[in-house]
């Protein structure tokens, strides 16, 4: 759950085993002030510990109105991609909510909000990201314990330093959230609503016993609890309310509801992490007085199905009376990211309906942790006072442990073991001829004594490095039996006798010089070895190295063929950091062809600051179009050569195919393919629009082609390459209506990943990263920033600058579009051309995106892929709504886990199920 309360290589690891009862004044509540320094019990009567690890930092951090002083410190890390862990004891079997929570408050005075993972184990469980430096993120698991410890573990930064403030555990004693797929999943708890609630604060404990927050419907915050209907009022009583089971809503979140007097009470509220399966609650429980003749009926209706009625629920009937809980809900069911949900008065109903509190958690699928797991946990309990043994959470995953290499499997293995230099004494643990899929094991540089154990179980065995020990004994005969090993390093221990034959034998690097005592034995000479014994220098090592090395990288080096580059724009300044392959020469055209193409620049088909734009047909029949250049300034020229370099260079479906360039009788001209229906500008607000407006789900096809062609520049080119001018007069479309990206002679690479830094910040007014003309620093979030305004602009169907359009104080769409979609309004800025033809779901999902994209810090805003599958996710969910209407879309609702099912799939009628969604759908699936 995300809540947001209103109080304005070596890896280095920590584990922090708890000791029994040392810490909470209940079974199984644990609470770590983390960075905190001593013992303190709070004003809820909840007892705080410091975490009191030696690894990390700690900070200090004071916000406005927070005074509580667990949320005053906290432990942070170094900003990289490390994994960095607690370890708590629970009690096998036993269900617990386990809490985290971060409040940055800019403790290290850099402004670089945060992004990083939190994971329990190997299981992925959420995202943080900081967007606003005094507002807490807070996120809550409930899991069912199957072994006697769990970790919580940070990684993965993306910015900033990952964090903590606090951390807690609450154990359960009841059953309220046991689920048939507990073993399989766990529940990220994505929204506990108290309605009717008398105040912003949460409910907690000690008036819930288990701790749990009881959000408020008071809060306000960006599509949270809005689209209230009219006639909504809050009603609360005195009254104790029957709650018989533990771990159902506290009383005090009982007494309090909201109640329809107009005769309906309808919300639309974000769910965090979906759309997908979840697991939904909701909670009743009559609190009015109704007289005799009176009764309170009313049916779950689904918005967009308004003739679909749920079962009839009269709350003092399904629970037996007066002041008593009654909780319908169900196990299992496919939730949409934005939940709209309605609940309406029968007709012989005099009362409208009630709402006391609601709970919605998502199935996590539970990642079961490395094959390897038991025995590495084993092997490093015989060094448990050792650095590097601290470790905490799964050897593999997230990510793996500093020493440790694992495979890509779901449930990966060990390939690597790197313990050079460790001070390892003893004997070489057996435990480690368990890992059997071991491929390289390094030991050198130790104090290991005794002799080799059998390697035999490890097959996959390549490399070995056991140099530079104490190591005594024969060599073991079994090491002739891996039969991938390749390189066996022995060097420098106290192995005595002969090298057995069959490693000799071997096609394989063996050095085993320094062993005085340690001879060569009979070989038969089959194979070409390097082997290197006492009498015969590293030297041939070195030389055979050196071989291996020239003979691995013949055929590199790099050809130029200059004659290539006759009649083209020079690139060599751009090969140089591009890319190991020669650079492509683009194409010359000479200025008779371009004018008999163009029947000597008779058809002019658009013009910009650049120049104009003519329609052309080649002999062949292909048609283009012929950009002249009109700016011939050393900027010009420099833009011109900028784009015939960068676009000799890049092929993409999504990006204009550009065929050629021409410069004759000093002027310039780009040739690109001919687009046939012009560009996404026109369409959205200019004279084809009075033609026929492009749909909804067209629009998000053309938002989808554009991402891809930007992701290629910023991903799939080496450096990636920014754009810098992203707007839709640079979105083009072809006679499919396909969207291809033009234009790039503003277009900049990102060498070697740093910012651009540059004296003349470029770009279009409306589209310009405000951070960017700010800083002059330019990265590909900058684009970003554009690429939301588009998303505004095909949402609205309004110019991104306007001097009419958005009232008197605001000029510009990201203002206006922020003020409508924060305040839950999103039809003040839906396009009307668009009549309703649309799922409000996807739209919501596209607002949402586009807020983030348009976030004042690059830092803050999402990369380009991730913009990509919130687009594909919401035509994903137009298409389902399309073949609901076309009346076909049975299979691909059974097959798609964006159903537009909200909370009107819950069993409001006791024990009959009404459910009709088949097994496929009803069951939490692997995502």
């Amino acid at each position: 759950m995300e809540t947001r309360l209103p109080i304005s290589s070596l890896i280095i690891f920590f584990v922090l085993l708890l000791m029994d009862g040392s810490y909470a004044q209940m079974p199984g509540f644990v609470s770590l002030d983390c960075g905190g320094n001593e013992s303190f019990t709070d004003l809820l009567g909840l007892e705080w510990t410091p975490d009191s690890i030696v690894y990390g930092e700690t900070a200090t951090v004071s916000v406005a109105n927070e005074t509580r002083k667990q949320y005053m410190t906290l432990r942070h890390f170094p900003a990289d991609s490390r994994k960095y862990c607690y370890t708590l004891n629970v009690t096998s079997r036993t269900r617990y909510l386990i809490r985290a929570s971060f409040l940055y408050a800019d403790f290290d005075k850099n402004n670089v909000y945060p992004k990083f993972d939190i994971s329990l184990g190997p299981t992925y469980w959420s995202t943080i990201v900081i967007s606003d430096a005094d507002v807490m993120e807070v996120r809550e698991l409930i899991f069912l314990a199957l072994s006697p410890t769990i970790s919580v573990c940070l990684s993965n930064a993306t910015t900033g330093q990952p964090f903590i403030s606090t951390l807690e555990l609450r154990q359960f004693n009841g059953s309220v959230y046991y689920t048939d797929y507990e073993n399989q999943f766990y529940l990220g708890v994505s929204a506990r609503i108290n309605f009717g609630a008398d105040s912003d604060e949460p409910v907690r404990y000690p008036d819930d016993p288990f701790d749990r927050l009881w959000e408020s419907d008071t809060v306000k915050k960006a599509n949270y609890l809005v689209d209230v209907a009219s006639g909504t009022e809050i009603v609360s009583t005195t009254m104790p309310i029957d709650v018989y089971k533990r771990d159902w809503p506290p009383q005090k979140v009982m007494q309090t509801a909201v109640i329809g007097t107009n005769g309906s009470l309808s919300y639309r509220l974000n769910l965090d992490g979906f759309p997908g399966f979840g697991w939904a609650r909701t909670y009743f429980a009559e609190i009015e007085d109704l007289a005799l003749d009176e009764s309170r009926k009313f049916r779950l209706i689904e918005p967009d199905q308004s003739d679909m009625s749920k079962p009839i629920v009269n709350v003092q009937e399904n629970a037996h009376g007066k002041y008593i809980l009654y909780e319908p809900g169900y196990d299992n069911l496919s939730l949409p990211f934005v939940l709209s949900f309605k609940f309406v008065k029968t007709k012989d109903s005099p009362r409208g309906p009630i709402l006391n509190a609601m709970e919605i958690s998502k199935y996590i699928d539970k990642n079961h942790g490395s094959l390897d797991g038991e025995v590495i946990a084993s092997f490093i309990s015989l060094y448990s006072s050792a650095d590097w043994a601290q470790e905490g959470g799964d050897p593999c995953l997230p990510v793996p442990w500093s020493w440790v290499q694992c495979n890509s499997d779901v449930q990966p293995t060990i390939v690597k073991i790197s313990l050079s230099s460790k001070n390892l004494t003893g004997i070489i643990p057996s435990e480690l001829t368990k890992l059997t899929g071991l491929v390289e094991l390094w030991l050198d540089g130790n104090s290991l004594t005794g002799s080799i154990p059998d390697f035999t179980g490890c097959t996959n065995l390549k490399i070995i490095h056991l140099e530079n020990n104490k190591l005594t004994g024969e060599l073991p005969s079994s090491l002739t039996n891996l039969p991938n090993l390749r390189e066996l390093y022995l060097q420098n221990n106290l192995f005595v006798g002969t090298v057995p034959s069959g490693l000799l034998d071997k096609n394989l690097i063996l050095n085993y010089s320094g062993n005085s005592n340690l001879h060569e034995g009979a070989r038969s000479g089959k194979h070409t070895n390097i082997i290197v014994g006492a009498s015969v220098g590293a030297a041939v090592l070195l030389i055979a190295t050196i071989s291996s090395c020239l003979f691995l990288h013949k055929g590199k080096k790099r050809h130029f063929d200059q004659e290539q580059l006759k009649g083209s724009i020079p690139l060599q300044r751009l090969v140089s950091v591009l890319s190991d392959a020669p650079a492509e020469a683009a194409h010359l055209f000479t200025l008779a062809e371009i004018e008999e193409a163009t029947k000597k620049f008779e058809k002019k088909i658009g013009s910009g600051g650049f120049g104009v734009v003519y329609y052309g047909k080649m002999k062949d029949g292909k048609e283009i179009a012929v950009k002249v250049l009109i700016n011939n300034s050393y900027q010009g020229k420099r833009e011109f050569s900028n784009e015939v370099t960068l676009l000799s260079r890049i092929h993409h479906r999504n990006l204009v195919q550009f065929l050629g360039y021409c410069q004759e009788e000093g002027r310039s001209m780009l040739i690109y393919e001919f687009m046939h229906n012009g560009t996404l500008k026109e369409h959205l607000y200019g004279p084809l629009t009075q033609e026929q407006s492009i749909s909804w789900i067209k629009r998000l096809e053309i938002a989808e082609d554009a991402a891809k062609g930007i992701e290629y520049l910023h991903t799939g080119c080496i450096p990636a390459i920014i754009h810098r001018d992203l707007k839709t007069s640079n979105i083009l479309l072809d006679k499919q209506m396909s969207a291809k990206v033009s234009d790039f002679g503003l277009s900049k690479l990102a060498v070697d990943g740093a910012s651009h830094v540059s004296s003349i910040v470029r770009g279009t007014v409306g589209y310009l990263d405000p951070e960017y003309y700010i800083s002059q620093q330019l990265t590909d979030k900058s684009d970003v920033y554009s690429f939301g305004v588009i998303l505004l602009e095909l949402m609205s169907g309004q110019e991104a600058i306007s001097n009419e359009s958005f009232g008197a104080n605001c000029r510009n769409i990201v203002q206006w579009a922020k003020l409508h979609i924060e305040n839950g309004d999103i039809q003040g800025i839906i396009d009307p051309s668009l009549r309703d033809e649309y799922d409000i779901q996807s739209m919501w999902k596209i607002a949402e995106k586009a807020l983030m994209c348009v976030q004042p810090h690059g830092h803050m805003r999402p990369s380009i892929s991730e913009v990509l599958k919130e687009i594909q996710d919401a035509i994903l969910i137009e298409r389902e709504v399309m073949g609901v209407r076309e009346g076909n879309s049975d299979e691909m609702s059974r097959n798609s886990v964006h159903s537009s099912l909200n909370l009107g799939s819950l069993d409001m009628g006791g024990t009959e199920n009404y459910l009709t969604l088949d097994e496929s759908i009803a069951r939490p699936t692997p995502r």
